[in-house]
């Protein structure tokens, strides 16, 4: 799972980078309100951690204009503050935080939180994710088509899920080196597209015919196309 941490502060930010990439969490930093923002329009998160007081745009203003947002609307947020107020906390709750944590804070509380969010998010998508007669089940790991039983590699199947979770999105090369790989993409590598040209062979060997297209100059897209 992915996780953006907004906070200005450098040894707070490095802290909860390291902490929660250690927790098993794949983790984006900002270090102000502008660049939260938008890397938060930007890329698929499934939580934000967001401090109040920032730099170029405060903590409320990033929340109040992410939720304007079609993709904002749905990304819990965990505001973590040394504004501990009561009033403070009423008004992040307000503006649509789901949850706010004082600081200083024990980073087993922030950890707890932060995956009670996740168990209980809005961004908790179906256990099965389908595709004409492509079938993905999250829980078991386990993917067919037309009732049959495909054999992918742990990578195959992270690209396959992020692919049919955006079924419909054009995804750059980029965000999918980003997600699958955690990795910036470099455009003198091909790992991407070998991967996709692999990953289709196992979907269409059972049954003909393209699922996972490529949309010239700018990445590939996951739909059923007549």
């Amino acid at each position: 799972m992915r996780i953006l941490v907004i906070e200005d502060e450098p040894r707070a930010g490095n802290y909860l980078k390291q902490g929660l990439s250690e927790a098993g969490f794949i983790v984006d930093l900002a270090r102000d309100g502008h660049t939260g923002l938008h890397m938060a329009c930007e890329q698929l998160y499934e939580l934000i951690v967001l401090d109040v007081m920032l730099p170029g745009i405060d903590g409320w203003t990033v929340l109040r204009r992410l939720r304007d947002t079609p993709v904002g609307k749905q990304i819990p947020v965990l505001f973590l503050s040394a504004k501990d107020a009561l009033c403070d906390r009423v008004h992040g709750l307000e503006l649509g935080a789901d949850d706010y944590l004082v600081k200083p804070f024990a980073f087993s509380e922030l950890l707890a939180r932060i995956r009670t969010l996740l168990r209980r998010g809005p961004l908790r998508e179906d256990d099965v994710l389908t595709l004409d007669d492509l079938r993905l089940d999250v829980r078991a790991r386990t993917v067919t088509r037309a009732g049959h039983r495909l054999s992918l590699s742990v990578r195959e199947f992270s690209l396959l899920h992020l692919l049919m979770r955006r079924q419909g999105e054009v995804l750059s090369r980029g965000e999918i080196a980003s997600h699958v790989w955690d990795m910036n993409f470099d455009s003198d590598t091909n790992v991407v597209d070998v991967a996709i040209r692999r990953l289709r062979m196992r979907i269409n060997d059972p049954v003909p015919g393209r699922l996972i297209h490529a949309v010239r100059g700018m990445g590939y897209i996951c739909e059923l196309r007549q």
